[in-house]
């Protein structure tokens, strides 16, 4: 998996299928940790993922009209979970145009998503990161600024 953000500029995540890398150009800052660790990262990595069960994990659907689509809502059904709730934009395709995670710090995580391609040719140098010279490197899974 690779996200190139747009904001903030120079931001980057990479997996390579073994480590997971956020990469913050403009801090010239790197946290890494091994993607089995990723079990408890923020609610739109384990979505995307495939490892939140929506059934288990949420209560509380409703849904309503959207530009484009249909907003699904759900509350997370226990305390112990990083996240309050969830809305997604699902267009008639099923696809997901748009994602927002409530956190229960009161945070926002919010991804939009377009021109999706299943499966298009890449080259596999796009999932491999080097650590930048002069980077700091912090090694450890991070959630709501509490090491785990």
């Amino acid at each position: 998996m690779r996200w190139d953000y747009r904001r903030p500029a120079g931001k980057l995540f990479i997996s390579d299928g073994k480590m997971v890398y956020l990469y913050s150009a403009g801090e010239n800052r790197v946290e890494e940790m091994p993607l089995k660790s990723t079990a408890d990262m923020r609610a739109p990595l384990a979505f995307l993922l495939g490892r939140l069960d929506m059934k288990k994990e949420f209560r509380g659907f409703t849904t309503h009209p959207g530009e484009g689509g249909t907003w699904l809502v759900a509350q997370a059904k226990n305390d112990h979970t990083p996240y309050e709730n969830v809305e997604m934009l699902i267009a008639s395709d099923g696809s997901v145009k748009e994602l927002k995670v409530g956190g229960r710090d009161q945070s926002l995580l919010g991804f939009s998503f377009k021109d999706e391609r299943l499966n298009p040719p890449v080259n596999d140098s796009l999932f491999h990161f080097t650590i930048p010279s002069g980077a700091e490197v912090v090694n450890s899974v991070t959630w709501g600024g509490e090491e785990k």
